[in-house]
């Protein structure tokens, strides 16, 4: 939505269950398997690995510039960076200035991380080894997900980590990476220099695209959230099967990287995901140059 954009009290009330019916759909099955002590391999990681409770993915936000019409006599009156905008309206909007005070500098980070991902080329040589980088070694390591056995056994896996390049840019997969893996990576990526080595060929960084809108909550709109919750939930389908491990019985056919076709397959996906990913960007920079052009006219209006 644009800035200066006014929904009525029925109009944003309508949003606001769309919102919560799309999200729980996801969110329900993993509630129910927690209150059972279960585990998924795959549907789980969104929950487990992100920092955003299902709580805080199912208040729908419009995003930066939005008037929300009667919201003062609702519970996102007390939200935080949630405004009247004025002292005798009963309307809401962003408090766009008072989360740039506050959080400024990850705005900055995030703006410059993901602008400068979108220019560097993609690679597509990486086959999803990261995954067998994490569980390389494994008779001495152990295996990350104890309960999923790795479809070539432990020295089949090794093997395949052996024949290959290894060439993960991403900081948060290699972090994961086995003592014995780490040095055979060609890159050497640290937190440090994640935004000079983040590329937008890598899985990894398609789904941390979640990550950096649910940060900037509630200058984002809940919209955006939810397409990069969703392209995250499908790169991480793809991530496991094309891992080491076996989840056959949880219905996943594996992508067989260490073949011909299933480095081909791979690719294939990849490529989507990274065109799914450059729209997201595309996207997250128009919301952060809307945040920018709000505080331009406040300052003004300030100034006057």
């Amino acid at each position: 939505m644009r800035a200066d954009t006014s929904l009525s009290f029925h109009e944003w009330k309508a949003l606001e269950r769309a919102h919560q019916d799309r999200v729980n759909t996801y969110v329900q099955p993993y509630l129910e398997r927690r209150s059972h002590g279960k585990k998924h391999p795959v549907e789980d990681f969104l929950f487990t690995y992100y920092g955003h409770k299902p709580g805080q993915l199912l208040r729908w936000q419009p995003g930066a510039g939005v008037v929300l019409e009667d919201a003062v006599r609702t519970e996102r009156a007390s939200w935080k960076f949630n405004k009247r905008i004025s002292e005798i309206s009963s309307d809401l909007v962003i408090d766009v200035d008072g989360f740039l005070a506050e959080r400024g500098a990850t705005v900055d980070f995030v703006r410059h991380l993901v602008s400068t991902t979108r220019q560097r080329p993609a690679n597509f040589a990486c086959f999803g080894l990261h995954e067998w980088a994490m569980a390389y070694k494994s008779d001495v390591n152990g295996v990350r997900h104890e309960y999923l056995p790795l479809r070539l056994g432990a020295s089949g896996t090794d093997t395949v980590v052996e024949n290959h390049k290894i060439r993960c840019s991403h900081f948060d997969a290699f972090r994961f990476f086995t003592p014995q893996a780490g040095p055979l990576n060609e890159l050497q990526p640290t937190r440090e220099t994640q935004r000079d080595m983040e590329q937008p060929g890598c899985l990894h960084a398609a789904m941390d695209l979640y990550k950096w809108c649910y940060k900037l909550v509630p200058l984002i709109s809940s919209d955006l959230i939810m397409d990069c919750f969703e392209l995250a939930w499908d790169v991480r389908t793809v991530d496991m099967q094309a891992s080491p491990y076996d989840l056959a019985d949880w219905g996943y056919e594996p992508i067989s990287i260490e073949t011909p076709e299933g480095k081909a397959r791979y690719v294939e996906l990849q490529r989507g995901f990274a065109e799914r990913s450059d729209q997201l960007r595309r996207r997250l920079l128009a919301s952060l140059d809307l945040v920018a052009e709000i505080a331009a006219r406040d300052s003004i209006r300030a100034q006057s």
